[in-house]
């Protein structure tokens, strides 16, 4: 089976910079994949590339075979693709700007498609609003429609939730984990970690233009060995555990323990120095964990 987007050895350069330099990625259909990376990482790169907003300066990029350079037209069509800007055309309402949208794919009879993503998306009710009425959450959910009017096989979201609020993350979830169990293959770029953890089955971390981390979510959150104590104290915590804070927020430490045995260790200490506990909740490692630690080593 073809995979849904094919990443070869792919450099961009802007100058003397280099935006990505030699990726290899491999997404398979279905699959609903994580890009992480810190702010100039090369992962909106990346996704103009696939989209072919922009021109690899060496390397292979191809969506279910397609290459995006030569098979332009027949890749595009492939894809969804949800960007972090919110661009948008004043002059028109939410369902002539999804009409307008069907007709760039030659769409002609799509109004059920139409009216079912806005129900999804919770805009029915500001189908015949101007889109520059509409709050910015309101233009986010009309972006994710328009990249999915034409139904692609293939969804790239950039970003989708940033500076959105809660009910509009959760409703965006919903229908595009829907759409991966129908098939769809996702890629999503997201800074909202837990999104990531939580959505994605597998993840790749970019830096520099790099991939230095690439596995299952499971792997990499195995990867991280311990627990985290997180406690509120009554007073300073004593040095002998200052190497262990990987966070400190006024009175409460967030601690790295190598395992469980070792948090009666540290009461021991705390009982030692006169400091009484006021909370105290164990976590296991997250996805942030993990990507601090990625970076770090690089």
């Amino acid at each position: 089976m073809l995979p849904a987007v094919d990443v070869r050895q792919v450099h961009k350069h802007f100058g003397s910079l280099r935006a990505l330099d030699g990726v290899d990625l491999k997404i398979e259909q279905g699959e609903f994949f994580g890009l992480l990376g810190p702010n100039g990482a090369g992962k909106t790169t990346l996704i103009n590339l696939l989209a072919g907003l922009s021109l690899p300066d060496g390397g292979h990029i191809s969506v279910l075979g397609n290459d995006v350079v030569n098979q332009y037209r027949d890749s595009r069509r492939l894809l969804g693709v949800v960007p972090q800007e919110l661009v948008f055309d004043p002059f028109f309402t939410v369902r002539e700007t999804l009409r307008l949208q069907s007709g760039y794919f030659g769409l002609r009879s799509n109004e059920a498609w139409i009216d079912a993503l806005m129900n999804h998306l919770d805009l029915t009710d500001k189908a015949d609003t101007n889109m520059r009425r509409l709050s910015g959450g309101m233009k986010r959910r009309v972006l994710v429609a328009q990249a999915l009017v034409h139904k692609p096989p293939v969804i790239v979201l950039d970003e989708p939730t940033a500076g959105v609020d809660v009910e509009l993350r959760q409703t965006m979830w919903r229908f595009i984990q829907q759409l991966n169990n129908d098939g769809h293959t996702v890629l999503l770029t997201t800074h909202y970690l837990e999104e990531a953890e939580a959505l994605c089955g597998r993840i790749a971390m970019l830096k520099r233009g790099q991939i230095v981390a690439l596995d299952s979510t499971k792997n990499l959150l195995n990867s991280i060995a311990g627990c985290r104590l997180r406690i509120k104290l009554t007073d300073d915590l004593p040095a002998v555990l200052l190497p262990k804070v990987i966070e400190c927020i006024g009175e409460t430490y967030l601690l790295a323990l190598p395992n469980y045995q070792a948090v009666e260790a540290v009461l021991a200490e705390l009982r030692l120095a006169g400091v009484t506990v006021q909370e105290m909740a164990l976590q296991q490692p997250d996805l942030e964990d993990v990507f601090i630690s990625v970076m770090g080593k690089q």
